[in-house]
């Protein structure tokens, strides 16, 4: 499946990321209902879209502390939100259930029409704050087949808030060969930088689409030339909180700042 051109039509596309509010049944839900929910969650989108961003993954990211398989309720919630996003986006929607729910966000895709999904461990073992996560690529491949589902696989390497036995190198061929449609890769945490050498060590090893998946900014973005797209979060956020509103002026800053990178390559 093509990640680019097909999904997104350009070259280095930037994706938002829209971190929803908790969701019922999360530890820190307040009760505010879903309509609330969806409200913020199409307030940011629309912000994206204004700006210029070129897709969109919708989270569970303060769902915090995180189950490694998402429960009933959260896969429910995420439906509901996901087909809101669907129907109301002019942009590409991707989805991830974390902590590490590759399996929920594959159907919770499928079902809704979103074009992709994130799955911060599909091989090998992590060693993360909800425990040691192991792998699913198997069965996520083998689901999208037998759903026929219409969905890229974007798999981290050397995921974020985890620790890690293998080389970046070794962990990028074996994430190759298990069949994604992109990588990604992070820093050590949420809107920590992602340390150009980890880009370019992963790309040396694999033909894949790499993404830098945290801590882009416009001052740095000229570091990650040879990136094949950028998934934002916390830098696009209104005063650079990460419980922030999306501020549309800085996407479409950052936005600007990408073209610029494509057509200077």
């Amino acid at each position: 499946m093509e990640v680019f051109g097909e999904a997104f039509g350009c070259d280095k596309p930037l994706i938002g990321m829209i971190h929803l509010p908790p969701l019922p049944g999360s530890p820190r839900y307040t009760g505010e209902g879903m309509a609330a929910i969806i409200t913020a969650a199409r307030r940011d989108l629309h912000a994206l879209e204004d700006g210029g961003a070129d897709g969109a993954i919708i989270e569970n990211m303060f769902d915090t502390p995180f189950a490694k398989q998402a429960p009933k309720e959260t896969i429910a919630a995420m439906t509901v939100v996901v087909q809101d996003m669907v129907r109301e986006a002019r942009i590409p929607i991707g989805v991830n259930v974390l902590r590490n729910d590759g399996i929920a966000a594959l159907a919770i895709a499928a079902a809704t029409g979103a074009k992709f999904i994130r799955v911060n461990v599909f091989c090998g073992v992590a060693f993360t704050d909800q425990g040691i996560i192991e792998g699913e690529a198997r069965q996520l491949i083998e689901l999208r087949a037998r759903m026929r589902a219409a969905v890229a696989i974007l798999a981290d390497v050397h995921v974020k808030h985890a620790a890690h036995l293998t080389t970046i190198e070794e962990a990028a061929l074996d994430a190759t060969r298990n069949g994604p449609d992109g990588l990604i890769v992070t820093g050590i945490g949420t809107g920590k930088r992602t340390p150009p050498e980890k880009l370019q060590a992963v790309k040396q090893v694999t033909d894949l689409p790499v993404f830098v998946g945290s801590g882009v900014r416009i001052d740095n973005l000229a570091t990650y030339h040879g990136a094949d797209g950028f998934i934002v979060g916390t830098c696009l956020k209104e005063d650079g909180r990460l419980n922030g509103p999306i501020d549309s002026k800085k996407v479409r800053a950052l936005a600007e700042a990408v073209v610029g990178l494509r057509t200077a390559k």
